[in-house]
């Protein structure tokens, strides 16, 4: 006979299982791990992500990887605005230097 689990347990072991894989130190072997730690199949588990998955659902996961972006987004911005104002103090000296009489 089947064992019934409480949707709470479902959402909770998805849950840990997508914070798990988002982080790639932690993504390797995270449906077994976490199935042993809640004493669950890790068929089941791995059945309840992929439903979860499939079912367009927002996942923490997410979230997660949308703050990574947005770190990723904004170095690159401030990367980018260093780099702006270099090339304008550049511009700005050579032209100085067009403008100078030669000799």
């Amino acid at each position: 006979m089947p064992v019934k689990y409480t949707d709470e347990l479902k959402q909770r072991a998805v849950e840990l299982v997508i914070h798990a894989q988002a982080d790639p130190d932690t993504a390797y072997g995270a449906v077994a791990r976490i199935a042993g730690e809640l004493g669950l199949s890790k068929e089941t588990l791995r059945v309840w992500v992929r439903n979860h998955k499939n079912s367009g659902a927002d996942t923490p996961a997410e979230s997660v990887d949308l703050a990574a972006e947005n770190r990723r987004l904004r170095a690159e911005l401030a990367e980018a605005k260093r780099a702006n104002e270099i090339l304008k103090k550049a511009s700005a000296f050579f032209a100085a230097e067009c403008e100078r009489p030669q000799k």
